[in-house]
């Protein structure tokens, strides 16, 4: 197997623990507004994401890097594809960190409700468009023959494979975030989210059961791709029957399986190119054809062997020491 390969799945790999560590963010986000009845309530919630949501976001910047250092002609077809769509995944994020700053930062109710407000649309907004984005990838979009985007940057991405790509990682998301809150908050609260969980079990496994079998037939219908499509739809059957026996820890790292198939299902899919062409199949972005060069890619297979362990240890460590269910004791001596 060669770098270019090497790195297609590298990125596959980016991309799905920034789908696995975000989407609880985005699903807590939306949650938040939703189930949280008291302002304590919502500070909980909020405060379980609290240490890690501003470095989960590191794995969509690494994953936008990889694109533009290992794929530089994949980059500078697909992005510009995708303007409009990216710069409000963009703004959707800065008015995601701006309501979890600054809703306690004046002690008034209609303050902290409208930034609650903020964080559930753009709770919803961003995991709907990174859909849409890798599933309209598969679908292809309009490139000629020099690699070059032809298309408009609004619609390109959009039909309705891609939009249920969008409304499936929601569906997870809030699935997810619902799973998060079940190991980290507590009382009344906990009953509210653990039905969530219950109900978006179910709405998730049709979701992405669909979406993966659309995804196996209509893409990539070779053994791989049934593998992956399999593969989506036994996790979240584990993770329903998790959630219904009440064991949350093994439903949320049944998420983290799910993650993983959706991501290496659309790059399954994608697979030996990194963007078809919807105008002509020969004008289609193969992984070769994308690739930069052989000694650009040692030395960043350098800095990723160096660097992505790293990030991994500290996430995880992160996570390890602020891994205790909260309390409405503790969120009170803690305003957050």
């Amino acid at each position: 197997m060669n770098l270019p390969v090497i790195f297609f799945f590298v990125i596959a790999f980016a991309w799905s623990v920034f789908v696995f560590l975000e989407g609880f963010d985005f699903g807590v986000g939306m949650l938040t507004r939703v189930l949280g009845r008291t302002d304590s309530e919502r500070r909980m919630m909020l405060r379980a994401i609290g240490p890690n949501w501003d470095a989960n976001e590191v794995w969509l910047l690494t994953g936008g890097i990889l694109i533009f250092s290992a794929f530089p002609a994949w980059y500078a077809a697909a992005f510009p594809s995708a303007y409009i769509p990216l710069l409000l995944l963009v703004f959707a994020l800065i008015i995601r960190a701006l309501a979890i700053e600054y809703r306690s930062k004046r002690p008034d109710h209609r303050w902290t409700q409208a930034w609650d407000n903020a964080n559930l649309v753009a709770g919803f907004g961003l995991p709907f468009l990174v859909g849409v984005f890798w599933a309209g990838m598969v679908h292809g979009i309009p490139i000629d023959a020099d690699g070059r985007f032809v298309g408009d940057s609004l619609w390109s991405h959009i039909s309705v494979y891609s939009v249920l790509g969008g409304l499936a990682l929601v569906a997870y998301s809030l699935l997810h975030g619902a799973v998060f809150l079940s190991l980290k908050v507590s009382g009344p609260l906990l009953t509210r989210v653990n039905n969530t969980a219950r109900s978006m079990s179910i709405v998730t496994l049709v979701a992405m059961g669909i979406f993966a079998i659309w995804t196996w037939l209509a893409y990539s219908s070779d053994a791989v791709g049934a593998a992956m499509a399999v593969l989506t739809v036994v996790a979240f059957v584990v993770v329903l029957m998790a959630v219904f026996a009440g064991r949350w820890l093994l439903a949320f790292w049944g998420n983290a399986i799910g993650a993983l198939a959706f991501m290496v299902s659309i790059f399954a899919a994608l697979y030996p190119n990194v963007l078809p062409s919807t105008i002509d199949d020969g004008f289609t972005l193969t992984i070769a054809e994308a690739a930069a060069s052989s000694y650009a890619l040692t030395v960043l297979a350098i800095v990723a062997v160096v660097g992505i362990p790293g990030v991994i240890a500290y996430q995880s460590w992160s996570f390890w020491v602020f891994r205790k269910r909260l309390t409405n004791e503790s969120v009170e001596a803690e305003h957050y």
